[in-house]
């Protein structure tokens, strides 16, 4: 599969999610860019705005198993990872594989499980792989998490640690509809006992697996590599700031951008790939200053001064 036909993919793909799903299409954008990109997505929304229907929707589209985690206070690790059953007829533990064994596993409402529970995930995110009592176990393939949190309940959450959100390529959210979106959710609603909203397959593993390789044949410049540095670099000396975004954030900023060109059909980066991916990629990676949270100081006010403050380089077609 090369850069045109990943783009076509994309679009199909996004273009069959959102005749089901009331969405930005910038939104839609933004989880394809996790998928293909291999990082994992933080949705952060009040309750009701479609986060479960979309992740549904995304592995229906992709042909990938889905599986749905429910995050509570109560929820053991071993309810996420699986755990050894003891076998009576032979004397032996067999491993029961948990629900986190599918190619794409909704985390809902991460936030309300305790950090043990939230760490059971980062083995799994960044590894591929579970360990249970000292066995490792391999993750199907593909595999991707898209993980929700309700940032207006705090009774009984659990806010997720730096070193957890850092696992996150993106942090995006659906936001509110518009009304025309509104009206369209209440005529479906209407019309639900003859037709509900579907999402046919589009794409199959094998296909998912192509298009996660494409973005690696992507061209980028040397001046560009400068320039996504410079832009984290930034957010570190910002008096604003607290912690800047790590090395990891500079990577997933750049695999983000690559991404981005390849859904817009170039086998080249450019500095609007990095701009456009820069907010939902960095911005959560921010530990703003004491006085900065209560001025009410916005993380993506701090990354769009950093992209204002550093020079833009000029990076010219290959076909120029």
């Amino acid at each position: 599969m090369d850069v045109p036909d990943a783009a076509d993919a994309c679009a199909r793909v996004i273009d069959e999610i959102g005749s089901a799903v009331v969405a930005d299409r910038e939104f839609l954008e933004r989880v394809t860019l996790g998928i293909i990109a291999r990082g994992h997505v933080l949705l952060e929304d009040v309750p009701g705005t479609g986060k479960t229907l979309s992740a549904r929707s995304f592995a229906t589209a992709l042909g990938l198993e889905f599986s749905r985690i429910q995050f509570t206070p109560d929820l053991l690790p071993s309810d996420v990872t699986g755990t050894n059953v003891f076998d009576e007829r032979d004397g032996t533990f067999t491993f029961s594989p948990g629900p986190i064994f599918a190619n794409v596993v909704l985390a809902d409402e991460i936030n309300r499980a305790p950090p043990k529970t939230q760490a059971a995930l980062l083995e799994a995110m960044e590894e591929g792989q579970v360990t249970v009592d000292g066995e490792t176990h391999d993750l199907p393939t593909p595999f991707y998490v898209i993980a929700t949190q309700n940032p207006v309940e705090s009774e009984g959450a659990f806010p997720l640690p730096e070193a957890q959100l850092d696992r996150f390529m993106i942090k995006t959210s659906l936001g509110y509809p518009d009304e025309v979106g509104e009206v369209e959710i209440l005529r479906r609603r209407a019309g639900r006992t003859d037709r509900s909203p579907t999402v046919e397959r589009v794409l199959d593993p094998a296909d998912v697996t192509d298009l996660r390789t494409v973005p690696e044949t992507v061209r980028v410049d040397d001046d560009l590599l400068a320039y996504m540095a410079s832009v984290v670099h930034r957010t570190r000396e910002d008096r604003r700031v607290e912690v800047g975004v790590s090395p990891r954030g500079t990577q997933r900023l750049f695999e983000a951008a690559r991404a981005n060109a390849t859904v817009a059909g170039r086998d080249f980066l450019t500095p609007d790939d990095v701009k456009r991916v820069a907010e939902p990629t960095l911005a959560h990676r921010l530990v703003l200053t004491p006085d900065a949270t209560v001025n009410d100081v916005s993380k993506a006010d701090v990354i769009a001064d950093a992209l204002d403050r550093v020079a833009v380089p000029t990076v010219e077609s290959p076909e120029a």
